[in-house]
């Protein structure tokens, strides 16, 4: 699809045949969303699609999980006019920080950080994410939040996954996502 052209009619989740699939192999992820990123309506309308169920719903602050969820974090953090948090992979941050150990998509055992300083008790907070397939690194976001007294106002991804972390998550927190069920069983078989 060409990175200018905006369909005519635009429904909910159009832009998801901007995202590539992958052509390196098992050690990458089965598809790649950055190139709806360059493209100036399709992330608009991603954002905007995120963003809908949560009309109304008081947030605070947008926090991205690193790092692709720092691209749509940010886009929704301005679209809110709220500030951003960043969640890291450890070891980035030179200031104080609450860890969290995780397991991730690929089974790998990580650990994720945030700042002390940047979530207060009450702090309503919205948890953005590229994708979430297991719904380990997500949890492990949920938990710093949590364990610093934040709240968690919600979680917005490009797709979650129907694994057992997405649906923990999906029972457990309001959410949102852009795949429509119709295709939503292709996302969970990674076609």
């Amino acid at each position: 699809m060409d990175l200018c052209h905006v369909p005519a009619t635009r429904e909910k989740g159009w832009y998801l045949a901007l995202m590539a699939p992958n052509v390196k192999g098992p050690n990458y992820a089965w598809l790649d969303p950055s190139r709806l990123y360059c493209h100036p309506q399709g992330l608009q309308d991603c954002v905007a699609d995120l963003l809908q169920p949560f009309q109304g719903d008081p947030i605070d602050m947008v926090a991205g999980i690193d790092a692709m969820g720092f691209i749509l974090g940010a886009a929704t953090a301005t679209t809110l006019q709220k500030g951003f948090l960043a969640i890291r992979k450890a070891g980035h941050l030179c200031v104080q920080t609450q860890a969290q150990p995780y397991t991730d998509y690929s089974g790998r055992e990580k650990v994720m950080e945030v700042r002390t300083d940047a979530i207060s008790p009450g702090l309503r907070i919205l948890l953005v994410d590229q994708w979430v397939e297991t719904g380990g690194t997500m949890r492990a976001a949920i938990q710093l939040v949590e364990q610093l007294g934040g709240v968690v106002a919600g979680v917005a991804a490009i797709c979650i996954e129907d694994s057992e972390g997405g649906r923990w998550i999906q029972e457990h927190y309001k959410c949102s996502h852009c795949v429509p069920p119709r295709l939503q069983p292709h996302f969970d078989r990674h076609q």
